[in-house]
């Protein structure tokens, strides 16, 4: 019966490259289907016997909304050839290039896969169509997209595209019943060509019995070493790498019993227990050894046994492109120091302290009022820390139930408790070793919770639920509270020996209100972010800066969404919200040292400079001209050269920026800070112009 396979990308070449090579090898056994997420957003997919869905199709939305229901999905791997590696590594060590793809999601899986493989030598800078202009190195790495490979880059590598991995074939087979498809020559050499750390052969051995028959395949092609012993507990099949960790010829061992040819491995324990063994870690001539163990009984008779052998090293690179492909694109960093908004005095210095804080591996407590980007520096500064190539996973206390939490964070194992998967699961600190791991709402997290990360951040290490076996895990704790977590320790309600764990480098964000002229500049943010296209007037812009923002950027953002309903070009004080209306207007500040240097400097002449700084304040720049129109409609007497001068001499202040060109003036944060501070001490009579 021929079997019907969905093949589920987000460009439609990948889709026809996976078709060609499932063609390839599995032949007229599987009819295929494509479908790209990047033409048919929603597309209307067809009921198959299985679904192969690209790791960069569904990056903003649940798979299950777009599958039918039934048969089994498989996501792809993808990988570059052997020949294609060796290039990137035969690169010089702290090389800048270009990786170059369709999207941001690609570029970054290809950058973490080429990581994965070994190709750290190389600081790869994401390039990808609509991105932000990239420096000009003049190396640029790409898989088969020549196309938007900038002009300026004198030295491309094309890696070719990227292919299906060996064990996305494995697994398909398996799905669609068709091992035997791959049990011959083509499939060898296709591996072959392969740039692969590991296949996951343990999980791969318990697919199928017919597996057995692939042993010779596997020798060739995995990185690991595999032993094969049959029913009467002989020896019939030894790997070269088996041979290099084990330190002994095939010879020596072929036609042997295991448990006198090799009495350290567990073999025993595995077949009297009739149990697999996992990642056992064993000394071979003094050096850890990773052993794993599985039997297969076909129908009550003798069973058939792998070994799989890694050396230590191996198998934490193993672990990491695991704890990678679980993770997903999800638990990757999203915001870097350049994202974060601001040029206020005390914003300026909450990023600098928290560039030096991303140097260390100390825990990081982040306080501040919901809304004020607590997450944002969190990202940034794992961006920018040492462990930046490695997981950012982030994880909200307060959103999650205390009995789950416990076991999202250590994971837990098979059995552990009703429901619990087969297999078991990792937690969030295994997800996130040698990265990031941050932990929002700190304050909700239980007293037992509280324990039992205070046991984690002393001793590195950690239990599963249900398990018996001590996990160590290198993981950057960054916090975040928006309460006063001091406050908390002094009530009882958080332990004061977790407060003082966390909080070795105590980072405090200032609220919006504080920060003066970073709410202009944050909306006109916003505004690009959503195309909302409208001006403020100077009264409401003015408004703006004297509302408190209780709730922050939130706040800030609902404010900018409503204005942007409202499909207005000018926006006057009315239009703004009721409930910023309501607010009661915050307390007058202290004006800035600037405003008695404008006094002298003005004279008589203040309501001129500082309708100026109102014009260019609900505008994001203008030019003398429209600056000359906009004083004659007000009743000013200003021409281009008094505006020219004027504009000097308030760029000397610090409250403008003069930009060459067509740019025209811009007003500063300085320049945003003292306007709305004389409007509240009643400095100046805001004028609706």
């Amino acid at each position: 019966m021929v079997k019907q396979l969905a093949i589920i990308t987000w460009d439609a070449a990948s889709a026809q490259l996976y078709t060609s090579q499932v063609r390839d090898f599995f032949g007229g056994q599987v009819n295929t289907r494509c479908y790209s997420t990047q033409l048919q957003p929603d597309p209307v997919i067809e009921p198959a016997d299985v679904y192969l869905v690209s790791t960069c199709a569904f990056a903003d939305r649940d798979i299950g909304q777009l599958l039918p229901t039934g048969g089994p999905v498989v996501l792809s791997e993808v990988r570059v050839t052997r020949e294609g590696l060796e290039r990137l590594l035969a690169i010089p060590r702290n090389t800048r290039a270009l990786l170059v793809n369709l999207n941001q999601s690609m570029a970054t899986e290809t950058i973490a896969t080429l990581n994965q493989l070994g190709v750290t030598n190389i600081q790869f800078i994401p390039c990808y169509p609509g991105a932000p202009e990239p420096p000009h190195v003049p190396l640029a790495i790409t898989t088969g997209e020549r196309r938007f490979v900038p002009d300026w880059a004198s030295e491309v590598i094309d890696l070719g595209p990227r292919l299906l991995s060996g064990s996305t074939f494995l697994e398909l087979a398996h799905q669609l019943k068709c091992e035997n498809a791959l049990d011959g020559p083509a499939f060898k050499e296709y591996l072959a060509s392969l740039a692969e750390q590991s296949y996951g052969i343990e999980q791969m051995l318990q697919r199928s019995v017919q597996m057995e028959s692939l042993f010779e395949l596997f020798e060739q092609a995995l990185d690991a070493g595999l032993i094969g012993v049959d029913g009467e507990g002989i020896i019939f099949a030894c790997s070269p790498k088996a041979e290099d960790i084990l330190g002994l010829p095939a010879q020596q061992l072929l036609e042997r019993r295991v448990q006198q040819a090799l009495p350290f491995l567990p073999f025993a324990e595995s077949l009297s227990a009739q149990k697999a063994i996992h990642s056992r870690l064993v000394k071979i001539h003094g050096n850890p050894v990773s052993v794993s163990i599985h039997s297969f009984y076909r129908g009550g008779g003798s069973p058939t046994t792998f070994c799989v052998l890694q050396r230590f090293r191996d198998e934490e690179r193993r672990q990491q492109k695991i704890r990678r492909q679980l993770l997903g694109k999800g638990h990757v960093t999203k915001y870097t120091f350049d994202s974060i908004i601001g040029d206020s005095p005390c914003m300026v210095a909450a990023r600098q302290l928290a560039r030096r804080m991303a140097a260390s591996n100390a825990s990081i407590l982040i306080s501040g009022e919901s809304g004020t980007g607590k997450e944002l520096f969190a990202h940034a500064i794992h961006a920018a820390s040492p462990r930046a190539k490695e997981p950012f996973v982030a994880i909200n206390c307060a959103a999650i139930p205390d009995a789950l939490l416990e076991s999202q964070l250590f994971g837990y194992e098979e059995g552990a408790f009703t429901g619990a998967k087969k297999g078991g699961h990792i937690g969030f600190f295994e997800a996130a070793r040698s990265g990031t791991l941050f932990l929002d709402e700190i304050e909700a997290m239980s007293p037992m919770l509280q324990v039992k990360l205070l046991r984690v951040l002393q001793e590195k290490e950690i239990v599963r639920l249900g398990g018996v076996d001590v996990i160590h895990v290198d993981v950057r704790i960054i916090a975040a509270s928006n309460v006063d977590l001091s406050a908390e320790v002094h009530s009882g309600r958080f332990r004061r020996d977790l407060f003082y764990r966390l909080s070795v480098l105590p980072l405090q964000l200032p609220p919006l209100r504080q920060r003066g002229g970073d709410v202009l500049l944050l909306l006109r943010r916003i505004q690009e972010g959503i195309g909302a296209r409208f001006e403020l007037s100077p009264a409401a812009a003015q408004r703006l800066l004297r509302h408190r923002w209780e709730g922050n950027v939130r706040e800030l953002r609902n404010c900018v969404e409503y204005l942007a309903y409202l499909e207005k070009p000018l926006i006057e004080p009315e239009d703004l919200p009721v409930t910023l209306l309501a607010a009661e207007p915050q307390t007058p500040a202290a004006e800035p040292a600037q405003a008695a240097q404008l006094r002298r400097l003005a004279g008589d002449r203040l309501e001129s400079y500082l309708f100026l700084l109102e014009q260019l304040a609900a505008s994001r720049s203008l030019g003398r001209q429209a600056l000359e129109a906009r004083a004659a409609a007000a009743g000013l007497a200003l021409s281009q050269q008094n505006i020219r001068t004027m504009a000097a001499q308030l760029e000397q202040l610090g409250l403008v920026s003069i930009q060459k060109g067509r740019a025209g003036t811009c007003i500063t944060p300085q320049g945003l800070e003292l306007l709305a501070v004389m409007s509240q001490t009643g400095s100046h009579q805001a004028t609706n112009w």
